[in-house]
């Protein structure tokens, strides 16, 4: 299996500046009163897009040829990588054709088209994404931009976690903890590799939707285990069968516990991003702000990166936050 490494995160940092946004670290003091702990999030809900899969996609068509971008891509997605995609492919003047789920969220399906990909929807409940991508590309001769079965992919989320470790040590702190939005585990592998290689010791958790738990279970199995994907979830942006193969074999040995939230617990992040941050942030971009609010884990005196992975929300179900 062709892993990046460190080596590749640096790489994409590089390729990255000035096309992707140096999102900031924040943080609030409620949330450090809530949990006892320095909590920095990092906000990739402003970064291009609305979310960090704009960072994975961008280095992915820069390490493209001429040839290959003139083909035209291909990707699958439940929203967020598809406007990343849709966004990297039209600064490098290709074409982008993206499998989406029917009921991905309106927001991001008009956002995508906006960038001028061509947009397939398939249903999620009954039938296999992966087949549907791999049959279009192979009909089309066409490079298949996956969301995170890509080493260059993996590099680019990487440069997350690397800006976030740099930033505070430019402060004089040094991360214990790293909390992550985990549904294939492009963003969960990316930061562990940018990470592990400046603190060796640092924690890092997935956090992921109940009954989408795939990455907790296959860490506890020791090896990829799928879950029944027939249930909805409010969290659409991390709703995966399994967790990617590579993405796996990076961290299988280097990832603490998994942390589960349930759908009313991301509607409370959602609502405390807006009200107490004044952050939009979508549901599945906000389950580890959802395990900290919840107290699944203890960080009392402990200095913790979490990631708010995006902020594509649809009006409806912000306004379904707010009020509950």
């Amino acid at each position: 299996m062709d892993l990046p490494d460190i080596s590749d995160v640096e790489r994409a940092a590089h390729v990255l500046r000035g096309h992707a946004v140096r999102t900031p670290l924040i943080e609030s003091v409620i949330l450090n009163e809530i949990t006892g702990g320095r909590i920095f999030l990092k906000a990739e809900c402003l970064q291009r897009t609305g979310s960090f899969k704009f960072r994975g996609a961008y280095n992915a068509l820069s390490n493209l040829s001429d040839e290959q971008r003139a083909t035209g891509i291909v990707a699958t997605s439940s929203g967020n990588h598809a406007q990343g995609v849709a966004e990297a492919a039209r600064l490098f003047g290709c074409e982008a054709t993206i499998i989406m789920p029917k009921d991905a969220p309106e927001i991001k399906k008009q956002r995508t088209r906006r960038s001028g990909a061509t947009i397939i929807e398939y249903d999620r409940y009954s039938e296999d994404r992966e087949t549907l991508v791999q049959r279009l590309a192979q009909e089309r001769g066409a490079p298949l931009i996956h969301p995170y079965e890509n080493r260059y992919v993996i590099a680019g989320q990487g440069t997350c976690g690397l800006e976030a470790i740099q930033d505070l040590q430019a402060e004089g702190l040094v991360c214990d903890r790293i909390l992550v939005c985990a549904g294939g585990g492009g963003l969960t592998s990316g930061i562990t590799l940018a990470a592990r290689s400046i603190l060796p010791k640092v924690s890092i958790h997935t956090v992921e939707p109940a009954g989408y738990d795939d990455f907790k279970r296959s860490l506890e199995a020791g090896e990829v285990t799928g879950v029944d994907v027939k249930e909805a979830s409010i969290c659409d942006a991390i709703l995966t069968p399994s967790p990617g193969q590579m993405a796996f074999g990076i961290t299988k040995d280097l990832l603490d516990e998994g942390l589960v939230v349930t759908d009313d617990q991301a509607l409370a992040a959602v609502a405390f991003a807006f009200n107490e941050l004044k952050l939009v942030v979508e549901p599945g971009g906000c389950v580890t702000l959802a395990a900290l609010l919840a107290g699944s884990i203890d960080v009392s005196g402990q200095t913790v990166v979490a990631t708010l992975s995006g902020g594509n929300i649809d009006p409806s179900v912000l306004s379904k936050a707010l009020e509950a």
